[in-house]
């Protein structure tokens, strides 16, 4: 009990969690589908790209080493498709952006450096080098080359390049199945009248959207009473079918805090660590049941979800295979004086870069693990440790980024 409760320091956490997560069986997805998820297998080019010289520009395909600057305009070719003539001194053919070049040229001309008629062009350049304004075969890609590795996150960028391949579905870790219970009698749904003592129901919301952003899927999500029966019931339900549980409330000190104790007195639940040497988020329950994944988040918006970023976040990339799964983390310089807790704290800040490319921090205000407002604004967590005397303007701390800084002007 004295070693379940002690006072783990977040790495500790961290280290913990990552030693007991399962990896994510795989499932092929059609490319639209795919934004977003993990990529489980390398991605090889099948063949080289592109497959044929291509122009680069609107202009004429010529024999660059023609000197005479008149041409017959000889014919045409568009994208899509490959004509059969052959250019020769004296001729040019049109051609488009994208298409392939035709037999017997080897530059193109752009169309603003000639004087194009009916029948013929002039061209202005008058040193015309062979390979200009040609894509050669495979200067993208050549066949066999590694496109993406697997581990990468997914985004329109590769989907495009994918789709450019010829390939129409790729192989992806599946979305880890999460189910979200929020306790509390005192808490209720967004859109009802508030009676005395109630407060609308918060953590629902972001660790919903969280989980989503996080490329997972929601199972379930619901309200529990604080009733031990009930929410023993639901715990156990959801383990037969969720990867991971998240519960909200219920971890505390409290005569109604049932999460903490429903999970150590149930027999095939082992829980590893109750306590985080952390502000917020210091009442953190980890437990596993086989394979899936229980964590009894504190009650506190802005606890549940700073303990989201830090532990949860990750564990869904490791799971799904992420080669970064985790928020970039860089060094940025306090703008402000900073007071330190008696734990390591995480507070929500704002990173900018300055004109020099420096990263200057300060936080977005008080710092109360119930003030939700404070993470508005916020495009990063300031990591403060803890001393026994305040940080000055100018110091440098480390920060997890949610976001990207923006510049600044000053």
């Amino acid at each position: 009990m004295q070693e379940l409760d002690r006072l783990r320091p977040p790495d500790e956490a961290r280290r913990i969690i990552e030693g007991r997560l399962p990896r994510l069986s795989t499932e092929r997805v059609p490319l639209l589908d795919a934004v977003g998820r993990i990529l489980a297998r390398d991605i090889v080019a099948p063949a080289d790209h592109p497959p044929f010289p291509a122009s680069t520009m609107d202009g004429f395909a010529v024999v660059a080493a023609d000197p005479s600057p008149w041409r017959e305009i000889i014919g045409s070719q568009p994208a899509g498709s490959m004509i059969e003539t052959e250019v020769h001194d004296g001729e040019a053919i049109r051609i488009m952006t994208g298409a392939p070049i035709p037999a017997g040229a080897d530059a193109v001309v752009p169309v603003e450096s000639t004087s194009p008629a009916e029948d013929h062009v002039v061209i202005h350049q008058e040193d015309v080098r062979p390979g200009a304004n040609i894509r050669p075969v495979g200067s993208d890609l050549r066949r066999g080359d590694l496109v993406l590795p697997a581990g990468s996150r997914l985004q329109p960028p590769h989907i495009g390049l994918i789709a450019s391949l010829g390939i129409a579905d790729i192989e992806v870790a599946r979305k880890p199945r999460i189910s979200i219970i929020a306790t509390g009698d005192e808490v209720i749904d967004p859109g009802t009248q508030l009676e005395p003592g109630q407060i609308y129901d918060a953590n629902r919301f972001s660790l919903a959207t969280a989980v989503i952003d996080a490329g997972a899927e929601i199972s379930w999500i619901g309200l529990a009473p604080d009733n031990r029966e009930h929410l023993q019931s639901l715990i156990e339900q959801r383990m037969e079918t969720d990867d991971i549980i998240l519960t909200s409330g219920g971890v505390s000190m409290g005569d109604m805090d049932y999460i903490k104790a429903i999970l150590f007195e149930s027999p095939d639940v082992t829980v590893h660590f109750r306590k985080l040497y952390m502000k917020p988020g210091k009442p953190l329950n980890f437990a596993t049941q086989g394979d899936t994944l229980i964590f009894g988040l504190p009650g506190n918006p802005v606890s549940s979800l700073v303990t989201f970023e830090l532990f949860l976040r990750p564990a869904i990339g490791i799971m799904s295979g992420a080669t970064e799964p985790d928020r970039p983390r860089v060094r940025v310089e306090l703008t402000v004086p900073t007071t330190p807790s008696d734990r390591i704290e995480y507070q929500r800040g704002r990173v900018v870069v300055t004109n020099d490319g420096r990263l200057h921090a300060s936080s977005t205000g008080a710092q109360q693990s119930s003030r939700l407002a404070s993470f508005v604004g916020a495009n990063a967590l300031l990591v403060i440790p803890p001393r026994d005397r305040s940080y000055a303007a100018g110091e440098m701390v480390d920060a997890l980024l949610l976001e990207t800084p923006i510049p600044t002007s000053s």
